[in-house]
């Protein structure tokens, strides 16, 4: 199972296209899963545990994958999945890397990849009782999915530095704060967080949950006016449902009343290949999330005038 992720930067050749791959696994039921392959290293069977006083309840115990330590979490507790066996002999692990740490998710089974455009990928109905847990859902030969926020399964037991620097916070009393910043994410961990932290150093927030409510948001200002004097950059995620962010900065800079508005790329999922991408897309810069004081020197750097002390 290890080569069941079959080199992934050949994969991402289709990024760009606003299109994505997707694990798709089970958790002991019916139902179907899903995870982005951009953040699985690789699949294997279920390795020997030992436990870790003190962990999260979640957290079955920790592993030694290619001689390093790794949390491994049981993800139908963590999303409180009932529909589940109470023996998994065959059970699998995912093998993640995101926000710059590498865990495993204890699966029941692995399915496949598949191919998906993000337009086909909806945000989460209301009211099912993994709503909080779910990024976003979609249909695959009839099958629903529904695509795990891993990253807020990762919040839940890896307690984020979420608050600027003293430091950073005194370079901020010296630029301009009356525009507000576009956040785009579809995870509510990931927004409340960049929220937070650019709210510390003075600024508004506008937030969207995907690249097409950012957009269509963008181009009704438009329609009404200068959108550089209302908002001052755009921060968005690159992996969303609807349309991704290599794709929402295209079409920002394809519009003659939206392309002199900076544009900053984040995303979870670290390397050169993303970097590479950003610049081919036309923004001016990525970063890795998440910490509060890169974040806030980015938005410094990119969008942060100084302040007019006449």
């Amino acid at each position: 199972m290890s080569q069941f992720i079959d080199d992934v930067d050949q994969r991402t050749r289709m990024v760009g296209q606003n299109r994505m791959e997707l694990l798709l696994f089970h958790l002991g039921g019916d139902q179907t899963f899903g995870i982005n392959v951009f953040k699985v290293r690789e699949v294997i069977a279920r390795p020997k545990l030992q436990q870790l006083p003190g962990a999260s309840a979640i957290v079955r115990g920790v592993a030694t994958i290619r001689d390093r330590t790794v949390s491994i979490i049981d993800l139908a507790q963590a999303i409180g999945f009932v529909d589940r066996p109470s023996e998994d002999a065959d059970a699998k692990v995912i093998v993640t890397e995101f926000n710059r740490s590498v865990q495993g998710f204890w699966v029941s089974a692995v399915d496949r990849i598949v191919n998906v455009n993000w337009e086909t990928v909806k945000p989460p109905p209301r009211g099912t009782e993994q709503e909080s847990y779910l990024v976003a859902v979609t249909e695959v030969e009839g099958r629903l999915v529904q695509i795990i926020d891993v990253e807020r399964v990762f919040a839940a037991i890896n307690q984020l530095k979420e608050d600027v620097s003293e430091t950073t916070l005194e370079r901020a009393e010296h630029i301009d704060h009356h525009k507000s910043i576009l956040v785009v994410d579809d995870s509510m961990v990931a927004r409340k967080q960049i929220e937070r932290a650019i709210g510390e150093i003075g600024f508004q927030v506008e937030t969207r949950s995907d690249g097409r409510a950012a957009l269509d948001f963008l181009e009704e200002l438009a329609e009404t006016g200068d959108v550089s004097d209302t908002i001052e950059m755009v921060i968005s995620d690159i992996e969303m449902p609807r349309m991704d962010g290599y794709t929402l900065t295209r079409k920002i800079r394809d519009n003659s009343k939206l392309k002199a508005l900076p544009v900053v790329l984040h995303s979870s999922l670290s390397g050169q290949f993303n970097a590479d991408m950003v610049k081919r897309a036309g923004a001016d810069d990525f970063l890795p999330k998440f910490d509060p004081d890169e974040l806030a020197a980015m938005v410094m750097k990119h969008g942060g005038r100084p302040a007019d002390d006449s």
